[in-house]
């Protein structure tokens, strides 16, 4: 799994954990709900890392937080 997928997999957890939907975790983070939607299409899932820490803004939780997961911590190196 690339890092991007695990991006967007863990937003998905955190949503549905909270019982809410991309759109409103988008107005939550003052994003537009467009960007919150490209994050999870998979051809299009180029995200900052600003963009994450605005997410998590919304959901009131850290990047540390965020990133602490086994998934994360498990992918495999990008330069091959």
């Amino acid at each position: 799994m690339s890092v991007k997928d695990v991006v967007a997999k863990r937003f998905e957890e955190l949503c549905k954990e909270r019982n809410i939907k991309i759109n409103e975790l988008a107005n939550l983070s003052g994003v537009t709900p467009s960007t919150a939607y490209s994050m999870m299409d998979s051809k299009r899932r180029d995200i900052s890392i600003i963009t994450i820490k605005k997410f998590c803004d919304g959901l009131d939780i850290t990047l540390g937080e965020f990133f602490s997961t086994s998934e994360f911590d498990n992918l495999e190196q990008e330069l091959k």
